[in-house]
């Protein structure tokens, strides 16, 4: 493919939130009640925290949330050219939300941001102790974004338009169903690709009318063990302990565009990823690595998706997606927070 090909052929839509990491000491997480290693909304007695947190010496930022992670990673996989992926969120008119912009135009993501003044910019600190990471996240503005003020125009449709593979994570489903239902529906029409993370158990749980208005459009669904053995609870599957028989019943719900068999992918964690390729169920085993180099798994499924992402939209089969994704999830795996080298080492 030539490189003109590639430039805003990845369209990902999403919760943009500014990951802000610093060490912390015992005091701090005491203060605001928070357990070493834990991954919780942030609720009013923790506000104050985002800015308390911001002012210690060592500070991190990085553009993150599930989805502006993901499109991260392929970008850096991929490297060249610049801007493969547009990215389409909410965040606010405030100091936060100009840090996010840079740091997504560091990582080369072509984000056009819905920004309004109702709402901060949505924030996850990251407050580290030792080993453990206590992750807290704000929505607050990523909650607000707006499909007729936004998606609709013309300028940004068309960004969309210019798209040939589409991802979003599930999470988005509380924000804006009726954004990835146009999105989706445009991608089946035009027999484009169309993928969506499971992303994590509550959505199959609580949002399981929007998942399902749009489940007929995915072509690519993404999710780990956990979610994969909610979702299979959830819609009434018989086998929800067999991962490769919830992908197969995953694979044949009911699906708008006949010319593309739905892909499932489910990985987990250190065991194999299971994919349904054509009739079958394969496995792939994922990269070995030393217990003691893992850092943080956290960003490891969005960096899998990542990965895959960056072969799939250079039209690469399937199997050379997965090996991506296992090579971009081993690689963050090692390092604080959703973080990367400068350049990839992929062969």
């Amino acid at each position: 493919m030539r490189p003109t090909e590639v430039e805003n052929a990845l369209f990902g839509m999403g919760n943009p939130l500014l990951d802000i990491s610093a060490v912390v000491d015992k005091d701090f997480l005491d203060k605001y009640g928070l357990k070493p290693n834990d991954q919780i909304l942030a609720e009013d007695k923790h506000k104050a925290m985002f800015d308390e947190i911001a002012k210690k010496s060592k500070v991190e930022y990085h553009a993150g949330g599930s989805t502006q992670n993901s499109v991260k990673i392929a970008q850096w996989m991929i490297q060249t050219p610049h801007k493969v992926a547009t990215f389409f969120g909410c965040i606010g008119t405030d100091h936060f939300g100009e840090i996010l912009k840079q740091k997504a135009e560091e990582a080369h993501v072509d984000a056009r941001y819905y920004q309004q003044t109702q709402e901060p910019t949505g924030t996850c600190a990251a407050c580290i102790t030792g080993d453990n990471r206590s992750l807290v996240a704000n929505l607050a503005a990523a909650n607000c974004y707006n499909k007729e003020k936004h998606l609709d125009l013309d300028g940004n449709w068309e960004l969309v338009e210019k798209a040939k593979v589409y991802y979003i994570a599930g999470f988005f489903l509380t924000v804006s169903p009726e954004s990835i239902l146009k999105v989706a529906k445009h991608a089946s029409e035009n027999n484009k690709i169309f993928s969506l993370n499971l992303s994590a158990p509550f959505i199959s749980q609580f949002f399981k009318e929007a998942m399902m208005k749009v489940m007929p459009y995915v072509d690519i669904l993404f999710g780990n063990e956990t979610e994969a053995a909610t979702f299979a609870k959830e819609q009434g599957f018989e086998e929800t302990d067999d991962i490769a028989e919830i992908a197969r019943r995953a694979q044949s719900l009911p699906k708008v565009n006949k010319k593309r068999q739905r892909v499932v992918v489910f990985t987990q964690g250190k065991d194999d990823t299971v994919a349904t390729i054509g009739e079958k169920v394969t496995m792939f085993s994922v990269l070995d690595i030393d217990q003691n180099d893992i850092v943080d798994t956290n960003g490891a499924g969005d960096a899998f998706v990542g990965g895959f992402l960056s072969e799939l939209v250079q039209e690469r089969p399937l199997e050379e997606c997965i090996r991506a994704g296992h090579y971009a999830a081993n690689v963050i795996i090692r390092r604080a927070g959703c973080t990367f080298p400068e350049k990839p080492d992929f062969p």
